[in-house]
């Protein structure tokens, strides 16, 4: 079996509104086989940009086009074609949009294995742990009382027992974000979790340890990315003194980056996103990792379905895989992308109902895009 074909497809919503923040775009990966098989995977990051390095032409050795890179490769050399790939796009990967492309790529070339052996992608990681993960719902807040008010009521209508709240300028105006948690809390009651996520906008260590005490009555359960990963020192520091647990890194790539941000940061949660980290390959050597630092891993994931089914096969294959984001944003790129295989009952995704439609082993498997002259940028095609 060999690679015939690598596709990048960018999708955009033309109308942006508040529910939609960060589900704007998506990019999509094909890679197709010359027997017929089709593996499919994602990466949240920015599509043009990812297009671009997989699909632009091939410079020197270590300057290369990742279509170029796979073409003619057997599929099922899941690792060695990881290293390929890093290695082949050194001069503009290693992190960042670079490691975005592989991690869609990896999660395609999971799914191929998937098929042709046909048996889920968390038997061909090792078995599975659970069949069911529990999962917390991730909202933005929306600008006004009722509006948050309706949409906890919806998580809680769904059996969610552990909910997050970020973005949409949470976390630039404490009293303000303070008027919020007391909302939320005062709806979901005590017995519900509940973890914020700042999006790096606390100002500094200082800052950020007054204003964890200053929240400390809402009982959180975790603060996300309280400041930029950058800041090493302080965020070392605010995890000695914070007294609330303190998680972050779905914005770092591959086990080097996590390695470094373990050690000089001893965060309580690490995060990494499987379409960033550099896919499932290398999100199993992030968990050794966290594993070995005494950290807890909780996956980001805040992007279409393709990156909550590859999640969930991890997490199912994964020692300690307690805990699964779900994303309740109104954008139809989550939503109407792909259709539920299985089913979620009482906050707990069922793993053995296969998950995802396109990550069912034995089936043929493309992209199934509902309404698609909707999804498209001006003068950009979807392919």
């Amino acid at each position: 079996m060999k690679i015939v074909d690598v596709e990048a497809i960018w999708l955009r919503v033309p109308a942006i509104g508040q529910r939609c923040e960060w589900g704007e775009d998506a990019l999509i990966v094909r890679i197709h086989t010359d027997n017929g098989l089709i593996g499919i995977g994602e990466t949240d990051s920015a599509p043009a940009v990812v297009k671009a390095l997989i699909e632009m032409p091939s410079s020197h050795e270590t300057c290369q086009g990742l279509r170029d890179v796979l073409i003619g490769e057997n599929p099922l050399e899941i690792d060695r074609l990881w290293q390929k790939m890093y290695r082949q796009t050194e001069y503009v990967g290693r992190r960042g949009a670079g490691i975005h492309a592989i991690s869609a790529l990896d999660i395609a070339l999971w799914d191929i294995a998937g098929k042709f052996y046909n048996v889920p992608i968390h038997t061909l990681l090792g078995g599975k742990y659970r069949d069911r993960i529990p999962a917390y719902g991730t909202f933005i807040p929306r600008p006004d009382e009722a509006g948050n008010r309706d949409v906890l009521g919806t998580l809680l209508d769904q059996g969610l027992t552990s909910i997050k709240l970020g973005g949409g300028g949470f976390g630039d105006n404490p009293i303000k974000d303070k008027q919020l948690l007391k909302i939320v809390r005062g709806e979901i009651g005590p017995d519900i979790q509940l973890q914020i996520d700042l999006v790096g906008r606390w100002r500094n260590a200082p800052h950020a340890i007054a204003q964890c005490e200053a929240l400390r009555e809402f009982d959180l359960n975790w603060i996300e990315e309280p400041l930029p990963s950058d800041d090493s020192q302080g965020l070392l520091r605010l995890a000695k003194f914070a007294g609330i647990p303190v998680a972050g890194g779905e914005g770092l790539a591959t086990r080097h980056e996590f390695a470094v941000f373990l050690e000089s940061t001893h965060p309580d949660i690490v995060q990494p996103d499987i379409t960033r980290c550099g896919g499932i390959s290398e999100m199993m050597h992030i968990s050794s990792l966290a594993k070995r630092h005494g950290a807890r891993l909780v996956p980001h994931g805040f992007s279409t379905g393709i990156l909550l089914a590859a999640t969930t096969h991890f997490l199912a294959a994964s020692e300690h895989g307690d805990l699964l984001e779900y994303s309740q944003s109104d954008s139809p790129l989550f939503h109407s992308l792909n259709s539920l295989a299985g089913h979620r009952d009482s906050g707990l995704f069922e793993l053995s109902a296969g998950v995802l439609r396109y990550l069912r082993p034995g089936r043929q498997s493309h992209l199934v895009v509902r309404g698609t002259q909707d999804l498209r940028l001006p003068g950009v095609p979807i392919l």
